[in-house]
């Protein structure tokens, strides 16, 4: 996506003219990830449910569609399929692995399952020209994740590719409908990209028009037609959601917007500080309130890590709404949801993984309706928009921090001791990563403290400590994450500094742990 680009009122011709097109989720680990490569094709993209009604789907004018991948079967009593009137909407489509299956089963072809399933690299050979494989060489790699596959084409329908193991692992037919039975949206398929690229350029007809500055342009045109003479609050953490969430609502409708900063005593060190001096560089006046107290009031004896959360979301709802009725009247609520926190929250038919801060909450409570300019972004996405507004980069590129605070970096509960040993810990964790020039490189690091206590010595003192727990990893979008291999000399010197600068602290471990299984935080 492109950046910094000037900030002009859109025309409503080219507001029109935004391209998307609309994934149809069959239950692929893939399907946020095909989302993702369309966007960076400049092309937007949403991602629906395959029983969500047609009309929904409509509203995003899609120039095309994509089935996703997914774990079933589609000759199973019960597979989930998308409507055969789908096929009626006269839009190219392109199925991808169990989306390819579907598309053959639906319009009279057959699929089985094989007896040699197919995972890993293999080589498509093309067998016919296509527009989808244009610029392409002959033959190339690929990645196979199935164990069904076609053996019968539909009517209509030619192969446009094989494998050695299957013999139709590409087809097309002359109404732009398309099955590819190999991921194009993972890294193991080199020219993935490519496919998808020619799929929504010359397939679709779509120009590569969704900007950084149509992104802006259509929020701020959004913001004030809803706003209109009405007044916005704002809950800010510092964090770039909220940050970018309150600079484009800021530009939107000037000082109709109110921003709140509500310290719950879970922040790091110097954190309440550094974010308020943030907020006046930027020009936004910030509410400040202190509330600490009440928070770890709140939280004494509790140790369930949901309890925690929930806990802390009721509380911030009381202390922001006590703080929202000293301004006045307030009609709508900004909020810097993410298009991640609603998938991880279930917002549909998902299973929730862990309930997120900003999702939800608030407008029951306080009868206020919802402002939500990135509920549909990821957060590059959402840092390349910051970078376009003027936002300072130490304000984008900040590592996430939970809305909980370091009360879920703590295992079990909460004390104001163990939030100082926590705080000294994440210290020195982030000035030595800093010092390595490592900050920038790691989606996230901290410092967990968890509930273990360990033998260890200290000069000639036995002592007995708590053991501290490192996390770093590197992502793109909170989705899936992976650990970071930071040197054995930086993590040495981090062990080092924690066991003797923090009292408390006897021993120092190094999570190794992907997402999934395990999620980014501890709790």
């Amino acid at each position: 996506m492109e950046s910094h680009l000037p900030l002009t009122e859109p025309k409503e011709a080219e507001i029109a003219r935004v391209d998307a097109v609309a994934v149809i989720d069959f239950g692929s680990q893939y399907s946020l990830l095909i989302a993702r490569r369309v966007r960076e094709l400049k092309v937007y993209c949403e991602v629906f449910s395959p029983d969500v009604p047609w009309e929904q789907v409509a509203e995003l004018s899609p120039r095309g569609l994509i089935f996703s991948g997914g774990p079933g079967n589609v000759y199973d009593a019960g597979a989930i399929m998308p409507s055969s009137s789908i096929y009626d909407k006269n839009l190219p489509i392109l199925g991808i692995c169990y989306g390819m299956q579907a598309i053959v089963y639906q319009q009279g072809g057959k699929v089985r399952q094989t007896e040699r399933q197919e995972y890993g690299p293999s080589i498509l050979h093309q067998r016919s020209k296509s527009p989808l494989f244009w610029n392409l060489p002959p033959s190339f790699e690929v990645w196979m994740s199935h164990g069904d596959q076609v053996v019968d084409l539909p009517p209509g329908f030619e192969i446009l590719g094989s494998t050695e193991n299957c013999p139709m692992a590409a087809i097309g037919e002359d109404r732009r409908i398309f099955g590819i039975q190999f991921h194009p949206e993972v890294s193991h398929t080199p020219r993935g990209k490519e496919i998808l690229q020619n799929f929504l350029y010359r397939i679709c007809g779509c120009e590569g028009n969704w900007t950084v500055s149509s992104i802006i342009s259509q929020s701020m045109r959004e913001i004030k037609q809803k706003v209109g003479e009405g007044n916005v609050i704002c809950a800010t953490s510092g964090g770039v959601d909220s940050t970018v969430t309150a600079t484009l609502v800021h530009k939107a409708v000037g000082e109709q917007l109110k921003c709140i900063f509500v310290n719950n005593g879970l922040l790091r060190r110097e954190e309440s500080e550094r974010e308020l001096a943030a907020f006046k560089k930027i020009g936004i006046d910030v509410t400040y309130a202190d509330a600490t107290q009440r928070f770890l009031n709140r939280l004494k004896g509790v140790t369930d890590p949901e309890l925690k959360r929930k806990v802390i979301g009721e509380e911030f709802i009381r202390v922001f709404e006590e703080e929202a009725t000293e301004i006045g009247r307030v009609d709508f609520l900004a909020q810097g949801t993410l298009y991640p926190d609603v998938i991880e929250s279930a917002v549909g038919s998902a299973q929730r993984i862990k309930s997120h801060h900003n999702v939800g909450g608030l407008p029951e409570k306080m009868g206020l309706k919802l402002i939500e300019p990135l509920r549909f972004l990821f957060k590059d996405e959402v840092r390349e928009i910051g970078l376009a507004l003027g936002l300072p980069p130490e304000a984008v590129w900040r590592q996430p921090f939970p809305g909980p605070g370091l009360a879920i970096r703590i295992i079990g509960e909460v004390t104001p001791e163990k939030l100082e040993i926590l705080r000294m810990a994440d210290w020195v964790v982030m000035n030595e990563i800093k010092k390595a020039k490592l900050y920038h490189e790691i989606w996230q690091c901290f410092a967990v403290l968890t509930d273990v206590r360990s033998v260890g010595v200290v000069g000639d003192a036995r002592t007995y400590g708590y053991l501290v727990a490192l996390r770093a990893v590197e992502s793109k979008d909170a989705m899936t994450a992976d650990w970071v291999r930071l040197p054995y000399d930086l993590l040495s010197r981090i062990s080092a500094r924690i066991v003797n600068e923090v009292p408390g602290v006897s021993r120092v471990v190094y999570d190794i742990s992907p997402k999934p299984p395990a999620t980014i935080e501890w709790e």
